[in-house]
């Protein structure tokens, strides 16, 4: 059964890792376009938060490279005007092209509400229930949908002239010779792009071939470089070449298996395969965990670690009640989490979709090689039927259920400033102490979970991107939370421990004053700013900062706070959250600095707890 379990496991790796040969899709590119037909008092914030991706993080200047007439002297945008955005266009799942955008929901939205008012029938009803699992009589406020939307590179069978294609959906006036004369191309070769289509329908999607930023059509192919049928015939030669390779140490290894007792679990072995990569976001919002993980670490090599337990699906089934209603603690991206007691421990069991493959992959690459007692402990996974991860069960749910909720008590200042320190001890950990280093995101309020203790832990290592010592920065693909992202990563996608460092940031002004990290229109006056870091650089920037931080701080603590302690934490906030990632501290240095603030506070018991928990983490990796 371990064997049978391992090979499933090692081919959801290979399937992550490497395009499937009979794919519908090989490869997408870099870019197609979506038309957004904008309704009435439409504004272009609107839009661009709708359709933020790599390409767009809310500026005009790049959507006004595609489109002739944009915006008005006021920021406005024309009613009943489509404008051209341009968007990534990747291989989903080896199915269909396409790009997944992240909406974040408010009370009373719907699916219907969500495709056809916001994404202006770019998407649709049935492919958001498909790529998401929340009710759609229920959706919960604050929710993260996946936005899926199709888009097209081409098609050198009907012409090598256009690579460059609009996702255009069809309105009631459309027909297929406006369209025609509006982009001055022939009916019929639209209508070869769009076999079997009704342009009169008034409804669905086409696909249109749209120029650049210059104005022009672009070819299918460059004129110069390696052919694309070539290029793929390399590609899946090197694929095969290596599977065959892989499969073959991957069986030796579990005939060695049953005669090494000390080794890893098959799954730490298989995953030790990995880079670390995750192309999906999920969420972990539970009610928490409880317990502090134990010291055992990822040697020098990253190989010998901690074993995690294999679970049985019967066993999970059995321990929440078949995944009843009356268990489930939570709701994410990717799949629901449960509470359950398994062999005398409570737990929280996430149960993800089969979309997190991903995810899931590198969650467990990362918690099977990292332990610490401030980041979320990791005690086990199941692959029979679905994808399960099960970790320690945090009593109190997360940092951003406390500064954002309204059934929560107020974390007293103290517990505010010891939550920031074990949460800044929890991501040195992993930029500094292990091998190779780990680069967490997504840190946000939500993804530290508070114990019974009022202590944080470092929770949802979904997205950790893994990096080899001696190369300080990557360039990846866009994921995470906006409102935590620097302009770095935003706008390049350079990835380097500095990310963490300008979202822990963030998180230490939500510390401060229980506001989001994006602000609400009108919030503070502030609707034309960027979010909580601008309401913060305008109050270090007054004259007597110390009063503009008691407008900003958390009105639920009243006058129970230093204002000293408050302002010396707001200082570290401005360093995290430095334009330039050079200027930002490390958390090792950020540590340090919340020690001497939280020593006023600090019980010496726990501290020195803390310490000997340290040094056993220390030396096991090195």
């Amino acid at each position: 059964m371990k064997l049978k379990n391992g090979l499933l496991l090692f081919f959801l790796l290979v399937e992550c890792a490497f395009f499937k040969v009979d794919s519908k899709c090989v490869k997408g590119c870099d870019i197609a376009l979506a038309s957004y037909y904008v309704m009435p008092l439409v504004e272009l914030s609107n839009i661009t938060t709708f359709m933020q991706s790599k390409l767009v993080t809310n500026s005009s200047d790049v959507l006004n490279r595609y489109n002739k007439v944009l915006v008005t002297n006021h920021g406005n945008i024309f009613s009943y005007f489509r404008i051209n955005i341009p968007f990534p266009c990747e291989c989903i799942g080896g199915e269909f092209l396409g790009h997944v955008f992240e909406y974040t929901t408010k009370k009373g939205d719907t699916y219907d509400l969500i495709a056809n008012n916001y994404y202006v029938s770019l998407t649709s009803v049935e492919l958001l229930k498909k790529f998401n699992s929340y009710d759609p009589n229920h959706i919960p406020a604050k929710a993260k949908v996946n936005v899926t939307v199709n888009c097209s590179c081409g098609n050198s069978q009907i012409s090598k002239d256009y690579g460059l294609f609009v996702t255009y959906p069809l309105r009631s006036t459309d027909s297929l010779e406006k369209i025609a004369n509006e982009s001055k191309l022939d009916e019929g070769l639209i209508q070869n792009f769009n076999p079997d289509v009704n342009f009169s329908r008034g409804s669905g999607i086409v696909f249109i071939p749209g120029r650049d930023k210059n104005g022009e059509y672009v070819p299918l192919y460059p004129k110069t470089g390696v052919g694309k049928g070539v290029a793929i015939g390399i590609s899946i030669a090197g694929v095969f070449a290596v599977l065959l390779f892989v499969i073959c140490i991957y069986v030796k290894y579990f005939q060695k298996k049953e005669e090494e007792k000390t080794i890893l679990p098959q799954v730490s072995k298989a995953l030790s395969t990995q880079d670390g990569n995750a192309s999906s976001s999920g969420e972990y919002e539970t009610s928490g965990s409880s317990g502090h993980g134990t010291g055992s670490a990822a040697g020098l090599t990253g190989i010998m670690v901690a074993k995690s337990t294999e679970f049985s699906y019967q066993e999970l089934a059995k321990a929440t009640d078949n995944f009843s209603l009356d268990n489930k603690i939570g709701q994410g991206g990717f799949g629901a989490v449960y509470y359950a007691e398994l062999r005398g421990e409570k737990t929280a069991i996430k149960k993800m979709n089969v979309q997190a493959s991903s995810e899931f992959l590198c969650e467990l690459k990362v918690l099977t090689h990292v332990h610490h007692l401030n980041l979320v402990r990791l005690i086990g996974y199941c692959v029979e039927g679905s994808l399960f991860l099960v970790y320690e069960h945090i009593d109190n749910g997360n940092l951003g259920q406390y500064l954002h909720g309204k059934d929560k008590e107020p974390l007293p200042w103290s517990s505010r400033v010891q939550i920031a320190l074990d949460s800044a001890r929890g991501l040195e950990y992993i930029h500094e102490h292990t091998v190779p280093v780990y680069i967490h995101r997504d840190v946000k309020s939500a993804n530290i979970l508070i114990d019974k203790n009022l202590r944080g832990k470092v929770a949802d290592f979904g997205l950790t991107k893994l990096i080899e010592v001696g190369n300080s920065t990557l360039h990846t693909r866009l994921v995470g939370t906006f409102g935590y992202m620097p302009p770095e990563y935003a706008q390049y996608g350079d990835v380097s421990p500095k990310i963490d460092v300008y979202a822990f940031g963030v998180v230490l002004y939500e510390l401060i004053s229980a506001k989001n990290a994006v602000l609400k229109t009108g919030e503070e006056s502030v609707a034309e700013s960027k979010g909580l870091v601008a309401l913060f650089e305008k109050a270090l920037n007054q004259i007597d900062p110390s009063e503009a931080l008691r407008k900003l701080v958390d009105p639920r603590l009243k006058e129970n706070y230093p204002i000293d302690s408050v302002l010396k934490m707001a200082q570290l906030g401005r360093a995290c959250t430095r334009d330039n990632p050079l200027l930002r501290p490390s958390m090792r240095s950020l540590v340090v600095d919340l020690m001497t603030l939280s020593s006023p506070f600090e019980d010496c018991d726990d501290d020195t707890s803390y310490e000997n928990q340290t040094l056993i983490n220390l030396l096991s990796v090195r």
